[in-house]
Formats: structure tokens, C-alpha cells, sequence
């Protein structure tokens, strides 16, 4: 017996010598490159006993602790050591491995049977494993009575594959992984490691090349520009659970629905998720909107790409906190009844060797044809849709967010550059399909399987498709089979791509010419009800030189705003669900900016022009509460017995009115004079309503918005006076540059759009 400073008094024993491994075995163990290291290492019957191995470079001696002594490993050279000792039987033990420095007493990875079960392997082979981010990554766990990390990662044709991070000075010589058959997947539980790990997988490729990728299942990512994986476990309780049984109540179409999209990192830029939770939810209450739309906030590498440029799929941006800090934002704004949207990129990823591009040393996520892997646009690479595995990835992960982070909807991002194999391609740079058409048929078979996956499994989700062609059937039902044969897309909404640029085109233009343009207000109409629309003013029309939304107004400042306030009540009143990028919703002029956000300090009160910014503010919040209140602009949005023409065809005077209807028929008028001038007894075609009368519920010129004051005198008589194809109609005056929306019978104060004494 001889006392030892770590273990105390036990036994020290000298293995016997163990066989030698194959030099061709012993080769690929050292190399990395050997597909089952647990066959070599570890612990292992043989006929005159049990041998045991470990490979410990850099080690001065390693010793096995079993229960009462401990057996010194003779070194084999390589950093491996191995010795047997007396007993058929695998014995229980850890291992004191000594180093010049220190001495650390730790479990042997390699005496641990595989963690992954036959379901789940079964499950990602065949593509189907709808909770792959259970079984792939890094996931904390206990095992065989012993608490670890259980590390698996998907690289189908790699000749090895090794665990890297800092618990092991980033080199993987002591950690390779083994494979779990053909399946693809390679495994290795390590104990005692646990939350804040920063880790990496290490593959050999078939060509011999040897990288360290980031796991593309990662949770948690280190803060860029480092690029490591963090082995991480949620500890979050939810409470909103209230706001997850009433987002089922009704669908996304026929629901009031206005969205404010917001690029977090720089809405307030500097703030976390937890500091943007004491913010975001009561400014976006004030504002009534429904929802926020989130900019990406997957882990992407270079902060310019404003997210769309996605290295950690399953990882929320480091930048701002951790993964649980993301929960606590989300869980804080449903419960103040403001659903959260997120943009997601399943279209393409950067080409950084440490991520996704050439995985496993080959084209792996990305196509094998190099012309079907580039994407023309943007430098990056598009997803092989055609491979099952993908497809699973990238199902899951949007299951992921919608399940683990209560997701409410994912708006999806170039839908149009998936869906056709010649997009941004001249001829010769493509292939056609199986059919001989520019389809991408893989593409359209993981938009539905995504699409039909989540609705099944989550209820009261949304999905919105932008998508900028006229492909039939983006929002129709993936099992409703339309004129072309095949099914819908299956998406709940769709940008309406078209509105917005003909809108704009039109309020671009001086009033005196827009008589010219004045189809491109109508013609939205022609087709409103093809799919069910969301009208967006995204980030996307407000750089890159295309100017901020009131910018692109003409005239003076104040006709400026005029234009500004009367687009924005004709956005709100058009048939489709609304979304607004943020400055937008106070008019700042200058375009936006990642790298300081929007113009906050316009509507400080030593600003001079302050109350000209806060009288937008004033009516995107009034806009969003008579919007709200009010059934007829939103709940017939795709039924075409929603809406009615009043006033198409007057281009002469820059006039358009129409009527919204709700399910049980109560009309609204919504009326825009897009024209610098009152018109006076402008006689409009009403039906007939029990109250007999019309109340100004909204006028976007009203003087707390900014605008003039010109107002209706109270209720509007109906009169017996049949008008535009209906039985009644009443005689307004319409402001300069305003919208005004009208409902039947007196209303509260309350409901009208600043006042009834202000107005008048």
C-alpha cells in the first residue's frame, strides 16, 4: 500500500503489457481517420483477461482506478497507453492521467456504448426525424450513471471525425468520434463536460483535407467574429401560455394582423435580448400593432448581411445574449399580447470553411453540381433540396423555432430564387427539370413538407411566403390541387410584392401627373384575392438608395407627410394584412442604417420638428386601434365579398374610395384624396344602414397628425339618393393629401381618428 496525493491509500498495481493494435489500425486512430475508436480504446475482454487503452498525448503516465487499485498503463508510445488486468469482466473505472504540470483524475470517454437509439438513427437516415435537434449537436445528458455531453453530428462521407474545444487545448488527437453505421451520423460521449463549452467538430475529408467546422446543430454560438459552437441547455420556464391558447382562436388570414419589423441589433442598438424586453413590447403596445417581424436572428457571421446570411441555423445570434435571454424576449412580448414573426433563410448560406460549405470535404448541404450550388445573386450557396437529410435539417428547424422558442410565424425569405432553377441564370447556366421545365421540383417538395409539418404539429403558427412571381397556389392548401395539376405551396401568407411597388410608384409621383398612374392604385384589386396578402414596407424599400417611405413622397416637408399619412390609411384600409419597418412609423427622412438604427432623436422634444415625426407616431397607433376595432378591414381580407368599389375610374382628381365589409355585412368607407386641394361635396355611393348615418372614424389630416384640420361636420346623413351602383350615398368634403375612413352611425369619441372637437 503506498499513499498517493489524488487518490488517496490504495493499491498500486502494473498492468500487464496488452497486445499491440494493428499498425494500419493504429495509423488511422492517430491520424483520425478510424471509424470506430471505441473498438481500439476503452476497456475490452480478451482471452487472458481484460485490456485496457487510452490515448493521452502529452500524458507522463496514466493509471486506471478501479475499485480498491489502481494500474499503471505502461505507454506504447504515440501518447497511447494500454495494459490488461486480471478479470473477464469489464471492470468499472476512471482514469489519473498525468501530465508534466498537473495531474487529473477523469472517466474514459471510450468505456461508454453509444447514446443515440435505433429510432433516431433510423429516423435521420430516412429523413424523417421532425426533432432532429434531439438527437444531433451537443446535448447534456446523463449516461450510464455518469453526467456528460453527448456529441453527434451528421457527415456521411468523412474518413474521420474529431472533438475539439478548449477542454482539450483544440486538438482532437484524444477525442475522435465513431461512426454510427449508415446512418452518416458520428457520436462520442464525453463526461464531465458540461454548459459554456466552446467546442468544434474536426473532419477528414474523403481527399484528405482536414478542417474544424462549427456544429451545424448548435444551440448556442460563441459572440462573432469567433466562430466556435457552445454546448448550452435551456433552464427557461415559459408563461405564456395564455398567449399560445389564444393564437388559435382564429387563422392568420382572417385575424387583425399588422406587423412592425424590426432589425433587433440596431433598434436600440447596444441593448440585449433582455434589455430590448424592458423596451420593444410597451412601444409596440403603444403603436397596436399585432405582431413584430424580426429581422433574421439566426447566428450569421458579418452583421452587414442583417442576418440573411446564416452559419447557426439553430443557434439565435450570440450578439445580444444567449438562447434563453431570446426566450425571455419572446415569452415578455406574448405576454403583452404581441405575437413574434421571425425571418428565416432556408434559400442559401455563406461559403465560410468553417460552417456548412463542403462539410464533410464534399458538397454536402449545398447541390453537387457546382451551377446548381451558386447562387448567382449573393455569392452563397443554395441547399440540395433533392437530399433527404437536408430536407430534414431544415424542416426541423423550423419546427425548432416555432416548438422550443414559441415562435408565432416565420416569414421566409426568396422564395422565388428556390422555386426556379434558371433564377438570376442566363441559358446554358441551368438544367432544366425531369419534365423539361425551370421548376425546381425538390425545392416545391420541401416548401410543402416544411409547410404542411408545421401545421400539423403547431398549432396557431403562421407561415408567409416572399415570393415576388405569379407561381399559382403560394398560399393554397399543399393537398388542394389547383389548375396546374399539382398542389398548393401551402404557406398562410404571402408578401404582395406587386402592390408595393405599384403603390409606390404612384405616390411617387407629383399629383398633377399621377392621373396618369392612377392604375397602379387599382390594379392591386385585379388580383387581391389570387392568394392571401401580406402589403409590405419592409427593410427593403428603405436602403440601398431607394429613400425612406416619406422621402419618397414629392412636394414640400408638409405635403411630404401629407402623402406620407394618406399612403399609409390607404396601406391600412387595402385588403391584406400590413407590416412596417421601424423608423418608418415616425417618418424619419434618412434611409436605415444597421450601424445606428432609426433617427430616435427626431422625436426628442428639443428637437424643433419633434411634434411633425410624433404626429405619424400618433396616427400608425390610431391607424392600428380602428383597424383593430374594426372587423371589416381584416376579416374578409381574402374573400372577395370584403370589398367593393365605390370610386375606381376618377384619375382627373386623384380620387379612389372603396367599401370593406365584415362577415356579418357592417360596412366601413375608406376614402383618399391623394390630390394637394379640398374637394368639396364629393357625393359617395353608401348602402343603406338601420343607423342611417356616417361618422368620420379616421381622417389622416386631422391637426394632431400634422395635417390641416379639414374635417367632416359630424354624422353624415344617408340620403335616398341611389349613388355608385348603391341605394343610398352621402356628400363629404375630402381633406388635401388625406385618407378618411368613414363606419355607420354615431361613434364613441373614442373611435374617431383624433377627436370630433379637434377635427372640426
Amino acid at each position: 500500500m503506498t499513499a498517493d496525493p489524488v487518490i488517496g491509500t490504495l493499491a498500486r498495481t502494473a498492468a500487464d503489457a496488452a497486445p499491440d493494435i494493428a499498425p494500419e489500425s493504429r495509423a488511422r486512430l492517430l491520424e483520425g481517420t478510424h471509424h470506430d475508436p471505441h473498438a481500439l480504446l476503452g476497456c475490452h475482454p480478451d482471452p487472458a483477461g481484460t485490456v485496457l487503452r487510452c490515448l493521452r498525448p502529452g500524458a507522463v503516465a496514466v493509471a486506471a482506478l478501479t475499485d480498491g487499485a489502481v494500474w499503471e498503463l505502461p505507454h506504447t508510445g504515440d501518447g497511447l497507453f494500454a495494459g490488461r488486468i486480471p478479470g473477464s469482466s469489464v471492470p468499472s473505472y476512471r482514469l489519473r492521467v498525468t501530465y508534466p504540470e498537473t495531474i487529473v483524475e477523469q472517466e474514459d470517454p471510450y468505456r461508454f456504448l453509444p447514446t443515440l437509439g435505433e429510432l433516431d438513427l433510423h429516423l435521420i437516415q430516412e429523413g424523417r426525424h421532425e426533432e432532429l435537434w434531439t438527437a444531433l449537436g451537443a446535448r447534456i445528458m446523463e449516461h450510464q450513471g455518469v453526467s456528460g455531453t453527448r456529441f453527434t453530428v451528421w457527415a456521411p462521407r468523412a474518413r474521420g471525425v474529431r472533438l475539439v474545444g478548449d477542454f482539450g487545448h483544440w486538438d482532437g488527437t484524444a477525442t475522435p468520434m465513431r461512426s454510427l453505421g449508415h446512418s452518416g451520423v458520428w457520436e462520442l460521449f464525453v463526461p464531465g463536460i458540461g454548459e459554456g463549452e466552446l467546442y468544434k467538430f474536426e473532419i477528414m475529408g474523403p481527399d484528405g483535407s482536414r478542417r474544424q467546422h462549427a456544429d451545424p446543430m448548435a444551440r448556442r454560438t460563441e459572440k462573432p467574429p469567433a466562430t466556435a459552437s457552445v454546448v448550452d441547455a435551456s433552464h427557461y420556464a415559459w408563461r405564456d401560455e395564455e398567449w399560445l391558447a389564444r393564437r388559435t382562436e382564429r387563422p392568420a388570414h382572417e385575424a387583425p394582423f399588422s406587423v412592425y419589423e424590426i432589425h433587433l441589433p440596431s433598434w436600440r442598438p447596444g441593448l440585449t435580448y433582455r434589455q430590448l424586453a424592458e423596451q420593444l413590447p410597451a412601444y409596440v403596445g403603444d403603436l397596436g400593432f399585432t405582431h413584430v417581424e424580426l429581422l433574421p436572428v439566426a447566428e450569421h457571421p458579418f452583421g452587414g448581411s442583417w442576418g440573411y446570411q446564416v452559419t447557426g441555423f439553430y443557434a439565435p445570434t450570440a450578439r445580444l445574449g444567449t438562447p434563453d435571454d431570446f426566450k425571455y424576449l419572446i415569452d415578455t412580448l406574448h405576454r403583452a399580447g404581441i405575437g413574434v414573426l421571425m425571418d428565416w433563410v432556408p434559400a442559401h448560406f455563406p461559403r465560410d470553411d468553417w460552417a456548412l460549405a463542403e462539410f464533410d470535404g464534399r458538397p454536402l448541404y449545398e447541390h453537387e453540381d457546382p451551377l446548381r450550388a451558386a447562387h448567382p445573386d449573393w455569392g452563397t450557396l443554395e441547399f440540395d433540396y433533392g437530399r433527404k437529410e437536408v430536407r430534414n435539417f431544415l424542416v426541423a428547424n423550423a419546427l425548432y423555432w416555432c416548438e422550443e422558442f414559441h415562435i408565432d410565424g416565420l416569414r421566409v425569405d426568396a422564395v422565388a430564387s428556390m422555386l426556379y432553377l434558371d433564377y438570376s441564370r442566363e441559358e446554358g447556366q441551368w438544367t432544366p427539370n425531369e419534365f423539361g421545365g425551370r421548376e425546381n421540383l425538390d425545392a416545391v417538395a420541401f416548401l410543402q413538407e416544411m409547410n404542411a409539418t408545421l401545421y400539423r404539429r403547431v398549432p396557431g403558427v403562421v407561415t408567409i411566403a416572399e415570393e415576388s412571381t405569379a407561381w399559382d397556389g403560394v398560399t393554397r392548401a399543399t393537398h388542394d390541387i389547383g389548375p396546374g395539376g399539382h398542389g398548393g405551396l401551402g404557406f398562410g401568407l404571402k408578401w404582395n410584392m406587386g402592390w408595393m411597388h405599384d403603390s409606390l410608384e404612384y405616390v411617387s409621383h407629383e399629383p398633377v401627373h399621377r392621373k396618369y398612374h392612377h392604375n397602379d392604385m387599382t390594379f392591386s384589386m385585379v388580383y387581391a384575392y389570387s392568394e392571401n396578402y401580406v402589403l409590405p414596407i419592409s427593410h427593403d424599400e428603405v436602403v440601398h438608395g431607394k429613400r425612406s417611405l416619406v422621402s419618397k413622397m414629392p412636394g414640400d416637408w408638409w405635403q411630404q407627410r401629407a402623402n406620407h399619412r394618406a399612403y399609409l390609411g390607404f396601406m391600412w384600409a387595402h385588403p391584406g394584412k400590413q407590416l412596417l419597418f421601424m423608423g418608418q412609423e415616425f417618418a424619419q427622412g434618412a434611409e436605415w442604417s444597421e450601424a445606428h438604427g432609426p433617427d430616435w432623436w427626431l422625436l426628442a422634444s428639443d428637437w424643433p420638428a419633434h411634434e411633425d415625426h410624433r404626429g405619424i407616431q400618433r396616427l400608425i397607433g390610431d391607424l392600428n386601434r380602428r383597424y383593430a376595432a374594426h372587423p371589416a378591414l381584416w376579416e374578409q381580407d381574402s374573400d372577395p365579398a370584403g370589398f367593393t368599389w365605390t370610386v375606381a375610374d376618377d384619375a382627373d382628381s386623384n380620387v379612389l374610395a372603396f367599401l370593406r365589409h365584415a362577415a356579418d355585412g357592417t360596412p366601413l368607407l375608406a376614402v383618399f384624396n391623394f390630390a394637394p386641394v379640398v374637394r368639396d361635396d364629393v357625393r359617395l355611393g353608401v348602402p343603406a344602414t338601420p343607423q342611417g348615418s356616417w361618422t368620420e372614424i379616421l381622417n389622416t389630416d386631422a391637426l394632431t397628425y400634422g395635417g390641416s384640420g379639414v374635417a367632416g361636420a359630424g354624422p353624415l346623413p344617408e340620403e335616398a339618393h341611389p349613388w355608385h351602383g348603391l341605394a343610398a350615398s352621402i356628400t363629404v368634403s375630402l381633406p388635401p393629401l388625406a385618407a378618411v375612413w368613414l363606419a355607420p352611425g354615431p361613434v364613441s369619441r373614442g373611435e374617431t381618428g383624433a377627436g370630433a372637437a379637434e377635427l372640426a
